[in-house]
């Protein structure tokens, strides 16, 4: 059946299920009840009794992990949540927007892997970061006549709906 997309595996739950299909199977429950109650398919426990029976219960411990080992060490993913702080201007881009082709450049230039831009994005999220626009505010700006302008003058010049609460007339809205 497997995992539904983005949904991970939790390794700990699937190994005390196999560990107590095992002591149920050796209180001599049969495969099919054994499978009803732990809550998998009968061909399941059938794999588990035979790896059972030729290595042990320690055959049925914990697996390794899922799929390929990741190529970024924490140490690479540390050195890259630095880069990522200084900015793309450390690295000799000219503006403060990280893209994915300069933050696969990073990783490359950090790390010495090379990931496709989605896969970047991938990387970025797990770290913790999001696609943002940097912040551009002119220096001169005056935060007080701002929050004035806000609070006063916009709700001025606002326009709001003159009959607010008449009725449609369209043919395909029914009161």
């Amino acid at each position: 059946m497997g995992n539904l997309a983005g949904v991970k595996r939790d390794f700990r739950a699937l190994e005390r299920r196999r560990l107590r299909a095992a002591r149920l199977l050796q209180q001599g429950c049969s495969e099919a009840e054994v499978a009803r109650k732990v809550g998998v398919h009968r061909q399941s426990v059938n794999r588990w009794t035979q790896r059972l029976a030729a290595e042990g219960r320690e055959a049925l411990r914990k697996a390794p992990r899922a799929g390929r080992k990741p190529r970024l060490s924490e140490a690479d993913r540390r050195r890259i949540i630095v880069g990522l702080k200084r900015g793309p201007e450390a690295l000799g881009y000219e503006t403060g927007l990280w893209t994915s082709w300069r933050v696969a450049d990073l990783i490359e230039r950090e790390c010495g892997v090379r990931y496709t831009n989605v896969h970047v994005w991938r990387i970025l999220r797990e770290l913790g970061w999001s696609c943002q626009r940097p912040v551009g505010r002119a220096l001169e700006r005056n935060e007080k006549a701002v929050r004035r302008w806000k609070r006063v003058r916009w709700p001025e010049l606002k326009k709001t709906p003159e009959n607010k609460g008449a009725p449609s007339f369209s043919s395909t809205n029914r009161d």
